[in-house]
């Protein structure tokens, strides 16, 4: 599809959410995760898309899959490339090349519930998590790409969710064995 496409369609939604804003307000996919032995899990959107995760060999699993902290990143890295994709088709700016890679770095012990030797908690969560982007178009001013990564960043829910500590509600259901 064509950025005029997508610009054309985000104008639409724009002027929709103008008029009813409440419209802007929605239910996002669940993602629904089923154990499948040892450490490997499959996750399921409504639509049938399936996706298997599985650990490393040192961690128990067969490590033949993507981990689940490398989808976290995978969803930082498009959600944003997205976004900014179509920050610049609304803003008409033609790219050449944009290109995101998310890192971040892990202490295991988190996950093993382990503690330093202070007993303090040792987080099971990613630090130092880093989005790097390179992102180019013919005759844009960088001033003008930085401005519209930046913005694109403000916009982009999974970044946002990430930045602003989404409380996660936990609801456990004990079934029938």
């Amino acid at each position: 599809m064509s950025a005029q496409y997508v610009a054309d369609a985000l104008e639409r939604v724009e002027i929709v959410l103008r008029r009813r804003p409440d419209m802007g307000l929605h239910d996002d996919s669940p993602a629904t995760a089923r154990w499948r032995g040892s450490t490997r899990i499959v996750t399921s959107h409504d639509n049938g898309i399936e996706v298997a995760t599985d650990m490393p060999g040192e961690l128990g699993g067969t490590g033949d899959q993507v981990t689940p902290g490398w989808l976290m990143r995978a969803g930082l890295a498009a959600c944003t490339a997205t976004r900014i994709a179509m920050g610049a088709a609304a803003a008409g700016i033609e790219l050449t090349r944009l290109e995101l890679r998310a890192s971040s770095r892990s202490d295991t012990r988190g996950m093993l519930g382990m503690t330093e030797p202070d007993g303090s908690r040792i987080s099971a969560g990613p630090s130092d998590v880093e989005l790097h982007v390179t992102i180019a178009a013919h005759g844009v001013p960088a001033e003008k790409l930085r401005a519209l990564v930046e913005e694109s960043h403000r916009c982009s829910p999974v970044p946002c969710a990430l930045q602003e500590e989404t409380p996660v509600g936990l609801h456990i259901e004990v079934a029938a064995s």
